[in-house]
């Protein structure tokens, strides 16, 4: 309890918090909290909030993250998944069309734990996203 009110203490007040449940082979592993930075970043938070609540629809269907798995895991680097397209690291789908701009890299990656667009170039993000496993500071530049 005391990492999540240290947690709570320091994040902004208008930015929305996520979570994630996480399950390994049908066994509820634990949940995982983000804080989306919407006052850095608001259009790619935009997007992934709407992956996460299903409230984004393509043809009346809610599109996102339910039942999505992780479809890449590099030890020590990162865990990535996001692609309820194809679930293989090869869909992309956003809020704003396939592929939207990036915003801007005020964030840094600083240590395990961050949640981050995956993409494949400039201005390519979509729905796939990483969380980081340790400092990755090569992603920066």
């Amino acid at each position: 309890m005391a990492q999540w009110s240290s947690w709570e203490k320091k994040r902004h007040p208008d930015n929305p918090v996520i979570f994630m449940d996480v399950d390994i082979q049908g066994h509820n592993v634990g949940r995982m909290y983000f804080e989306l930075f919407a006052d850095v970043c608001p259009r790619t938070v935009e997007n992934f909030r709407q992956f996460c609540t299903g409230e984004f629809r393509k043809n009346g269907i809610p599109q996102g993250y339910k039942a999505c798995g992780f479809h890449r895991v590099i030890k020590d680097f990162m865990i990535q998944g996001g692609d309820f397209i194809k679930g293989d690291g090869t869909g992309c789908q956003s809020i704003y069309g396939e592929k939207f701009d990036d915003e801007n890299f005020t964030m840094k990656h600083v240590g395990p734990g961050l949640l981050s667009m995956a993409n494949s170039g400039p201005h390519t993000n979509g729905c796939q996203f990483f969380i980081t496993c340790n400092k990755t500071e090569w992603l920066d530049n």
